[in-house]
């Protein structure tokens, strides 16, 4: 089947790994998928299905409860997701990627043994940066860290915060001198029954709308001193590196999203008649089709390459900008062509077209806007010629 990964590229457990996702989603998901988008909630029982079947801790050690695999991995589950619904594989994806991945690099063995055992568990969490007035610019930020001596409180908003629905854990980035300007960024781990913090509104979005955004509001929130993650004033690092692995998460979401897409269309020219005929026996078809599987398989060789990168432990910065840029750009294309493959009823939302459609305009603004990709890429080749 055209919208199949290439098994070339997979071992026999990676095979296994992805036919056992593919089995959960279709079993566990694509029955509520459209339920869930109406609502704009994730099942909770689907939500402690994904618990069960080990989806929120694919490269935590088995010591904190996780599967103790790989990013490769990670980025396997996530594409199986989105081929079925983009708004359980962000969930997922936010989760493993940026804050089981800041845990791991960052925390203290204290921090790891408390939170990284609840992650694998039973507790979403999320991971919170933006805010009014810093998008791109995330160190902009204006949230502001006093140290009170055995604690700090955390004092203003985020914004277009993932999981935050469901969230029981946050890692917020706040500002404790801004004078030092980004090297007074510091991340902490905040949990939502901490006094002075609360969620706020929940965003009512064009697509993945059962993957909860929402509005953090912290009011001399008390966060514990053992509960900075990382060094004080080194949440720029933790911030900026974690970003740049949850890239190739978003570009495994866009190529998972561009299958789905892809496969609902080519179910629908395959038994839609017209003059006569299949119109999947129309060139004028079959040349669009070429075209969009073409595009999805280039996708998806960018985004497992940045992956094998950063699990050998080599650069992958530049490859991960490039997979995100492209993945998002060619999922919208996909995602758009084949509404017009389903015709009429591509318009309509009896059909799966139109909701990978609306899911897909997220790719090239969250974790990083195309522009932003466009300028890492350019730094990064401008550098090697200097």
């Amino acid at each position: 089947m055209t919208t199949q990964p290439a098994l070339t590229m997979l071992s026999e457990d990676e095979q296994i790994l992805r036919d056992s996702i593919k089995t959960f989603a279709q079993k566990e998901i694509l029955p509520r998928v459209h339920k869930m988008d109406e609502e704009q909630k994730l099942d909770p029982d689907l939500i402690k299905a994904v618990f069960e079947n080990g989806l929120m801790g694919i490269e935590v050690p088995f010591e904190y409860g996780g599967v103790g695999s790989s990013i490769f991995s990670a980025i396997l589950t996530i594409e199986e997701l989105a081929f079925v619904d983009p708004s359980v594989s962000v969930f997922v994806d936010v989760q493993n990627t940026l804050v089981n991945n800041a845990l791991l690099r960052w925390a203290t063995e204290e921090q790891k043994q408390k939170y990284l055992t609840r992650l694998t568990t039973d507790t979403v969490a999320s991971y919170a940066l933006s805010e009014p007035a810093s998008g791109s610019d995330a160190f902009a930020l204006r949230a502001k860290a006093q140290d009170k001596g055995d604690h700090y409180l955390l004092n203003g908003n985020k914004l277009w915060i993932t999981n935050g629905a469901e969230a029981g854990l946050f890692i917020i980035f706040a500002n404790v001198d801004f004078d030092a300007g980004y090297k007074g960024i510091t991340a902490f781990l905040v949990e939502r029954e901490f006094e002075g913090f609360s969620v706020g509104k929940k965003e009512d979005k064009l697509g993945i709308r059962a993957s909860s955004t929402v509005e953090l509001i912290m009011e001399d929130c008390v966060v514990p001193k053992e509960n900075v993650l990382g060094e004080v004033g080194k949440g720029y690092k933790v911030a900026i590196e974690t970003l740049n692995e949850g890239r190739i998460g978003i570009g495994a979401q866009m190529v998972g999203l561009a299958r789905g897409a892809l496969d609902a269309a080519m179910k629908h020219i395959v038994e839609r008649e017209q003059f006569g005929q299949s119109i999947a026996s129309y060139q004028g078809v079959q040349f669009q089709i070429a075209q969009l599987a073409t595009e999805i398989e280039a996708s998806r060789l960018m985004v497992y390459n940045a992956a094998r990168l950063k699990d050998a432990g080599q650069p992958f910065l530049k490859e991960a900008a490039m997979a995100k840029l492209y993945t998002s750009q060619v999922a919208e294309r996909v995602a758009s062509k084949c509404v017009e493959l389903h015709g009429g009823v591509g318009f309509t939302r009896e059909y799966r077209a139109e909701k990978y459609y609306r899911d897909a305009k997220i790719g090239s603004i969250y974790e990083g806007t195309s522009n932003m990709q466009l300028q890492t890429i350019a730094k990064m080749l401008i550098r090697d010629y200097t």
